[in-house]
């Protein structure tokens, strides 16, 4: 009887768990098929990429070679890495800044500051486009690495997110470090952001990708090659070789590499940073 029982409750969990994985196996299924199709394409020999195009019955590493050199990757490869790289670091400086004052120091009409920093993430990148447009004109910057860096030099989002996390912290341990004679930055520097350490690796990550993947502004801006970044380059093989599918895909291949290894170096961080705070206790 005890058996039967047994028997009985665990069969509804096991079908519910085949339905949960089968959904999961679905799920992937969609979102890896256009990194099928690309990896495929890009692969594939220019007199066999609209041949079968799902179908991997033949490979070539010429056609990455080529996207390489005909499209200078390389040199967009640098300027795309060397303007997130530099943005991220000053995202994550203002940010941290910014949310230890608004979570830490009290000062008058702290609150309705907080309020009209959180106001900008409201207002569309494409509604302060034109303007900032003119700005850098004026300023000379067309063309140029202060252009594509100054104006995504702080966050409202990165305060945000850094403020909820500081906010959180006992406020015991500022009360302790007070009494010991620590300043509010020795306390930043020493108790705050060592505590806090996963959401600001979570943060650099996405002020990586989202610099990186910018497509809109760096176009706008930039007229010169040199100054192109991986998206421009993208963007112009794809223009002068129309008849050469792979060759682009390739070009995306190639671009994507730098994304996968921040993803997986940092996957943990971006685990971590995510579910911080989401268990007591």
């Amino acid at each position: 009887m005890a058996g039967d029982a047994t028997t009985a409750y665990d069969r509804p969990l096991g079908v519910r768990a085949v339905g949960r994985y089968g959904l999961l196996v679905v799920i992937a299924a969609l979102v890896l098929f256009p990194v099928y199709t690309t990896v495929v394409a890009a692969l594939k020999p220019g007199n066999r990429v609209l041949v079968n195009p799902l179908v991997p019955d033949s490979f070539t590493l010429e056609v990455l070679r080529a996207a390489w050199t005909e499209g200078h990757l390389g040199r967009f490869l640098v300027n795309s890495l060397f303007v997130a790289v530099v943005v991220t670091l000053a995202q994550l400086v203002t940010s941290v800044l910014s949310a230890y004052a608004f979570a830490m120091l009290d000062f008058p009409g702290r609150t309705l500051l907080f309020g009209v920093f959180l106001a900008t993430l409201l207002v569309p990148l494409e509604a302060t486009m034109v303007v900032n447009r003119r700005t850098v004109d004026s300023l000379g910057w067309l063309n140029s690495y202060q252009g594509l860096i100054v104006p995504f030099l702080a966050t409202a989002f990165g305060t945000f997110l850094l403020r909820q996390v500081f906010m959180s912290l006992p406020r015991d341990l500022r009360d302790a470090a007070e009494i010991d004679g620590v300043g509010h930055l020795g306390f930043l520097r020493h108790v705050a952001v060592p505590l806090v350490r996963p959401t600001i690796g979570a943060m650099a990550l996405f002020s990586f990708l989202a610099t990186f993947n910018q497509y809109l502004w760096p176009n706008l801006i930039t007229t010169e090659q040199d100054m192109y970044t991986v998206q421009s380059g993208l963007r112009q093989l794809a223009q002068t070789q129309i008849d050469r599918p792979n060759l682009v895909m390739a070009g995306v291949m190639i671009a994507a590499l730098p994304i996968v290894v921040m993803l997986l170096v940092f996957q943990r961080q971006l685990v971590r940073g995510l579910t911080a705070g989401a268990v007591k206790g």
